[in-house]
Order: structure tokens, then C-alpha cells, then sequence
């Protein structure tokens, strides 16, 4: 799968483990750089749904658009599919690009650690 990011701060921390861990602690900065690389790896989101860990999910309300996958409870890695050709949102094995968007607690309290 392509992937952007939405800034390259949030890139940096995406690819680099190093930097995942000094901004979000070694739990969730580990986390963090696997989730990615399992979306790197996948060809589609289809397949990140078959990783019962990750937890694909499509969000709803204000972030309707959007998808999240697991990092460490309560942390997400929020993100939204970019449609190309006759891709759309409902079909998982059409999606094969996304800009990942934040890592976020959007339950509450903490936007980090």
C-alpha cells in the first residue's frame, strides 16, 4: 500500500523507531512502526483486516471518513483512505492508498502518552 503522511514530523515518527519511542514511549513507539509497516506491506486495507490485532475500524461521527488500527489501549493510528480509479470506502480490497492523519487517544483525556 502507498503511503502519506500529514506532516513530516508525523512521518519521521511513523518510520523512524527511535523517534516513535522518544514521543510516545518505547510501548506505543514500537507499536507504532510496526502498524506502519504492516500498511507498507499490505496491498490493500483487506488485508490489514485480517490482522485481528490491529483492529481495522472505520470511524464515525466528525472523523467519518477515516479508518484507525490499534496501537497500545487506548492509542490509535488514525488515517483516511485516498480513493483512486473505482476505489470506494465500503470496498476494503479497493483501497490501496491512505495519508496517515495522527496517533490519538480520541476517546478523551490524552492526546499522548
Amino acid at each position: 500500500m502507498k503511503i502519506y503522511f500529514k506532516s513530516r514530523k508525523l512521518k519521521k515518527q511513523c518510520e523512524d523507531p527511535k523517534e516513535a519511542q522518544k514521543e510516545y514511549g518505547a510501548r506505543i513507539g514500537n507499536k507504532l512502526t510496526q502498524r506502519v509497516n504492516e500498511l507498507k506491506s499490505a496491498p490493500n486495507l483487506a488485508d490489514i483486516k485480517k490482522i485481528p490485532a490491529a483492529r481495522l475500524h472505520r470511524l464515525e461521527g466528525q472523523r467519518i471518513n477515516e479508518f484507525a488500527v490499534d496501537l497500545v489501549h487506548p492509542f490509535r493510528l488514525v488515517f483516511k483512505p485516498i480513493l483512486e480509479g473505482n476505489a470506494n470506502l465500503d470496498d476494503l480490497d479497493s483501497i490501496t492508498v491512505v495519508r496517515i492523519e495522527e496517533v490519538i487517544d480520541y476517546h478523551g483525556k490524552q492526546k499522548r502518552k
